[in-house]
């Protein structure tokens, strides 16, 4: 498929698309006309981006594993990609805690606002941002 097609498949801009080719993620076809092709290859590779992308994964990270995935198998290659996910898995759980927090407290909030008792339950809610806040800040660390 063109990139037009392709572009509105996946719901990017072209620019995205050429941003990736530029970046060697994606390597579509040449046809003669200079168009590029899009094809299954392609396709797999937007999808794994796409995908790794949601879990937090850079465009350097993910160039590395599409890079692994050229090479043969081996163990040094099969170190790396499990370094890299164990990095990941450590990043995603951290997440999750700090979500299943937030998600608490807004259920939280939205009950006490909803309640008409904001007032009498506003220190605890700023309470729990700010233990949201230094979680925030070492997650980010």
């Amino acid at each position: 498929m063109y990139i037009k097609q392709f572009a509105l498949k996946y719901d990017l801009s072209h620019d995205t698309i050429r941003f990736y080719e530029k970046e060697g993620l994606l390597h579509p076809q040449r046809l003669e006309n200079g168009y590029r092709f899009y094809g299954a290859q392609c396709e797999k590779t937007i999808k794994f981006i796409l995908v790794l992308k949601q879990l937090g994964f850079s465009l350097q990270e993910i160039r590395s594993l599409l890079a692994l995935d050229k090479q043969p198998l081996s163990e040094a290659c099969n170190n790396s990609t499990v370094s890299l996910f164990e990095s990941k898995i450590t990043f995603i759980e951290k997440q999750i805690e700090f979500y299943t927090v937030a998600l608490q407290v807004l259920k939280m909030a939205a009950n006490v606002i909803g309640k008409g008792k904001y007032e009498a339950n506003k220190n605890q809610i700023e309470e729990t941002v700010e233990e949201m806040y230094k979680k925030l800040i070492e997650r980010m660390d």
